[in-house]
């Protein structure tokens, strides 16, 4: 359900709990025990960060004490529980100016970026949590997870340093913090940081039995299943077709795209589509700041030839989880092609349990909802 069907006033004045009770009388809402747990829990934080923010004023006009700063949320369940809805539904209600939604890849990928801008400093990891705290008191982050040994490893300083600066930080997530990074390089370095998540922050479990995706309207035909030479054929010639249709005359001759200093091999390239094949876009070295700078440049992508990928395919299976955040997180369109269904493409394998968010996310990107969304670049500063 869209947050704009009923209006967010920009004063503060609605809190999500009053919001949500407006919404909960439209038509086709589904009523959710475990969304409303959550509203009551973000309606709580609410009003501690409004009355700590008018309580700190009292403070800089009249030397009073500071006020502790509240507590954040952990916000974690299944796929399709409606915590990014919460989540966007509590940053759309809080009257603050200083505050922030983005999505974890994006995050990662501007902090590295800025911790090479400040490689100079003494501590660059303290220099950037003092450059958040300036300009952040409210830090959401859409879908925290933890596959990387160097993002575990700056994670662990960084939440901490965060926290002690009063940066309020809401997060949903597919994994409690015991679930973060369950099988990773050196994993005994990132228990702080779970110990810290787990303290810091109220834990929450959204654990609802409906996949809010699935209710959205009636799935497109993007995602065509060639499940055999015959139907791959016909598959490709269907794509073909779209693509011209998309590309409305605007096609080149160009035969790759720049990215990242690196030419990637593309089927197809118009002003505002790309066609790539999928040994191309998730076979190679490519890590999550390359499919960011894709997704930035290309409203609608086109991918043919995703394979069912076996335990031998892990860094094809991670790649392509990441590609598919990047572009579900931008509202970028897909049309793609693939060997079987999306909850079929990886059952086996190091991270076959992250693909179930993946396939919901296939899923959900079928839609008209979906493919009605503008397309966008959230967040990222790159």
């Amino acid at each position: 359900m869209s947050l704009h069907t009923i209006t967010i006033p920009s004063d503060g004045s609605m809190s999500p709990k009053a919001w949500y009770k407006g919404v909960r009388v439209l038509p086709g809402f589904v009523d959710d025990a475990a969304q409303t747990a959550a509203i009551d829990e973000l309606d709580t934080l609410w009003h501690q960060l409004v009355d700590f923010k008018s309580r700190r004023n009292q403070f800089l006009g009249r030397s009073l004490l500071s006020p502790d700063v509240p507590k954040g949320l952990y916000l974690w369940g299944g796929v399709g529980r409606g915590k990014t809805f919460l989540m966007d539904m509590f940053y759309a209600c809080l009257p603050y100016r200083r505050k922030r939604r983005i999505h974890f890849h994006n995050f990662m990928a501007e902090v590295h970026h800025e911790m090479k801008r400040l490689s100079g400093e003494r501590d660059p990891l303290i220099a950037l949590a003092d450059q958040i705290e300036k300009s952040t008191r409210l830090l959401c982050i859409d879908e925290f997870h933890v596959d990387d040994i160097a993002d575990a490893m700056i994670l662990g300083r960084l939440i901490k340093a965060i926290f002690s600066r009063g940066v309020v930080l809401i997060t949903t997530s597919n994994y409690p913090p015991d679930g973060l990074y369950p099988h990773g390089l050196q994993r005994q370095n990132f228990l702080p940081a779970i110990f810290l998540l787990k303290h810091e922050l109220k834990v929450l479990h959204i654990d609802s039995s409906n996949d809010h995706r699935l209710r959205k309207t009636a799935r497109e035909p993007v995602l065509l299943i060639s499940d055999n030479d015959t139907s791959a054929a016909a598959n490709e010639t269907r794509m073909c077709t779209l693509f011209e249709l998309i590309a409305a005359g605007t096609g080149g001759s160009e035969r790759h795209v720049e990215i990242r200093g690196r030419d990637i091999p593309v089927k197809m390239l118009a002003g505002n589509v790309v066609w790539f094949d999928f040994k191309e876009l998730c076979g190679g070295a490519h890590a999550q700041e390359d499919y960011l700078q894709i997704a930035h440049q290309f409203p609608t992508i086109f991918l043919s030839h995703i394979p069912r990928m076996s335990v031998d395919h892990a860094a094809e299976a991670r790649r392509f989880t990441w590609l598919i955040d990047v572009l579900y997180d931008n509202h970028v369109r897909l049309v793609a092609s693939a060997a079987t269904s999306p909850d079929e493409l990886y059952t086996e394998g190091m991270i076959s349990g992250d693909f179930s968010r993946t396939a919901s996310r296939l899923a959900e990107m079928q839609t008209q909802y979906y493919l009605q969304s503008p397309h966008h670049s959230q967040g990222v500063k790159l």
